[in-house]
């Protein structure tokens, strides 16, 4: 079993009357509510969060593309991936994921592929969405219509560019290039590819079709994730695909403390801050015309769109499985039933949301590394994970210990020539 770390970075600074003042969290939200020199204290927070997780045992470090929102800091997981891989040198770096459909041309992102593989010494997961509608549609003004078909013509693309060594010409309809030839050449041939989704039936025929990795992203809970990789795993059956585990993950939202009692008053503050502001989505911006397609729509029942529901309880978070809380025993049996009942081999832990600090985000952490990963890490060892990067053992890898001497060493080099 593998157990990855994800950081969605959001801005815990909104006000209470933040949904009375505001038409949405994304697209349109109010850019004053920002303070960037704030923001500049919460990035390195952020992935000094990110990097304790590896310290305790996390296998995987996941950072994602979002756009004009409040709930996403991070419009560029390139930037996040490069910092991590500076910082780090065992956990896998998991971009899920960055919107292939945006780039032009999508050799750019081929070549910060390759060379996020490089400098992280082949840890790199490249996940490759096409991206949600406020993103791509609204924020990036991509065609609904054609995202789609641009998706999957940039995927062809980007694949052949980061495996073939020659020089070749590309003469698509989205995009036409007459020398592709990226350098540098990344590490892994292939790199590991991972596709979230939310339960679309052309995801999951791509997956089987490219043996790539399906990352079920339900936000509403365990148990409609249930539904999800049922189908999703139904579906490779269909077509022939042996069943592997670890060609299947999904997210949950964790909150582990000492006690049942005690996680309950620790942490519902911070999941009533992250509803608050998560939820409040304008449904202008929810699903563009076009953007999903009629088979996914009659396969799923996604035609309309639910009506807005009133904030959960802490009990009833627990109910829906949007949350597993409690003592570390508690949570370990709770996480043991999820894996088992979705088949699935990776299991993306959200540790951190809302206006959650520091000192609580690593605690929630160290708590579940160190409680219930090694309780749980048996589970699908007679299945071989063909999903996770295979790094280089470099002895001269840059970890902490020499980035801190080196940061150290600039410092006083900084206040000799007076300069604060």
């Amino acid at each position: 079993m593998k157990f990855h770390w994800f950081h969605g970075m959001p801005w815990p600074h909104l006000p209470p009357d933040f949904r009375d003042r505001s038409n949405s969290v994304w697209v349109d939200v109010d850019s004053r509510y920002y303070d960037p020199i704030v923001g500049h204290r919460l990035y390195h927070e952020y992935l000094d969060q990110m990097e304790y997780a590896e310290q305790v045992g996390f296998d995987g470090l996941i950072v994602n593309e979002h756009h004009q929102n409040a709930v996403g800091l991070m419009p560029s997981p390139q930037l996040m991936a490069a910092a991590l891989a500076r910082r780090t040198t065992r956990a896998a770096i998991i971009m899920l994921g960055t919107s292939l459909p945006l780039y032009n041309p999508p050799t750019r992102l081929a070549e910060e592929l390759a060379m996020l593989d490089v400098l992280s010494g082949g840890r790199l997961v490249a996940g490759l969405p096409v991206g949600t509608t406020m993103d791509a549609c609204f924020a990036y003004g991509a065609n609904p219509a054609t995202i789609r078909d641009r998706y999957r013509e940039h995927h062809d693309l980007v694949m052949r560019a980061l495996s073939e060594p020659e020089p070749f010409a590309w003469n698509g309809e989205f995009s036409k290039l007459r020398y592709v030839n990226i350098w540098p050449r990344p590490i892994q041939q292939p790199i590991p590819v991972w596709i979230p989704g939310g339960g679309s039936a052309e995801t999951w025929d791509f997956c089987a079709e490219m043996g790539y990795s399906y990352s079920c992203l339900s936000f509403d809970g365990r148990f409609h994730a249930e539904e999800v990789l049922d189908a999703y795993w139904s579906r490779l059956a269909e077509l022939a695909v042996p069943f592997n585990p670890y060609q299947g993950a999904v997210n949950q939202t964790f909150a582990v403390a000492e006690t049942d009692a005690e996680a309950r008053e620790r942490y519902d503050p911070h999941l009533h801050y992250n509803w608050y502001v998560g939820k409040h989505l304008d449904p202008r911006w929810a699903n563009a015309p076009g953007y999903t397609s009629e088979r996914t729509m009659r396969e799923s029942g996604a035609a309309t769109q639910a009506p807005p529901t009133p904030e959960p309880s802490f009990d009833e978070r627990i109910a829906s499985g949007t949350l597993i809380a409690g003592s570390p025993e508690s949570v370990t049996e709770q996480v043991e039933d999820l894996v088992k009942r979705l088949r699935v081999g990776h299991l993306i832990g959200v540790f951190q949301f809302g206006d959650m600090p520091t000192e609580l985000t690593n605690r929630n952490t160290r708590l579940f590394a160190e409680h219930v990963i090694p309780r749980l890490r048996h589970l699908w060892g007679e299945y071989v994970d063909h999903w996770s990067p295979t790094p280089l053992n470099r002895p001269e890898a840059i970890g902490r210990d020499q980035t801190e001497s080196k940061t150290s060493e600039q410092a006083e080099t900084l206040e000799l020539a007076g300069i604060n």
